[in-house]
């Protein structure tokens, strides 16, 4: 069983890096990981959508995928989650981390499931090779602005195994 243990500890690695420094790099180097998915790269500015409102789908994806990206502020990242100074301390804590600069999110499909609400798919990768594949999350319009969903990260956060969660995190499930 080397394969599993191999891929829980790219997801754990992932998760982590994922979820305390909001993930990413908008590049990423070949190395050693295994060749990039077989569909097509779905960037920030060209996301694939299934709900009319294209602007507004758009708009989901590139926050998503910025939300996610290494180069991305830790204070840009907080203003991308959905009460995202109840976090500031986690993401501002782990922002410097290595696993981050080899890790992104990629966009498979927003569905705008009201005005202020869409699911968004999503692959994380790790070394450009997909980590946690098929993800479910949640975008929720807040002042404006299409963010994260806090109940996404908090899922994330569990995944990684974080002790002390933020309360925020209490009240999504």
């Amino acid at each position: 069983m080397k394969t599993n243990r191999q891929a829980s500890a790219i997801l754990g690695a992932c998760a982590l890096a994922a979820v305390v420094t909001a993930c990413g790099s908008s590049g990423s180097s070949g190395g050693t990981s295994p060749s990039p998915p077989t569909s097509p790269t779905t960037p920030a500015t060209s996301p694939t959508t299934t709900a009319p409102g294209g602007s507004a789908t758009s708009k989901i994806a590139a926050n998503w995928t910025t939300f996610f990206a290494a180069k991305t502020p830790a204070s840009k990242r907080i203003a991308l989650l959905q009460d995202g100074q109840q976090f500031a301390s986690i993401i501002k804590a782990q922002s410097g981390s290595g696993l981050a600069a080899t890790a992104s999110a990629k966009v498979l499909k927003v569905t705008k499931t009201s005005s202020s609400q869409a699911t968004v798919k999503y692959d994380i990768l790790a070394g450009g090779a997909v980590a946690l594949p098929n993800q479910t999350g949640t975008a929720v319009l807040q002042n404006g602005t299409w963010k994260v969903g806090v109940g996404s990260f908090c899922g994330l956060l569990k995944l990684e195994g974080l002790k002390n969660l933020p309360a925020a995190c209490s009240s999504t499930g």
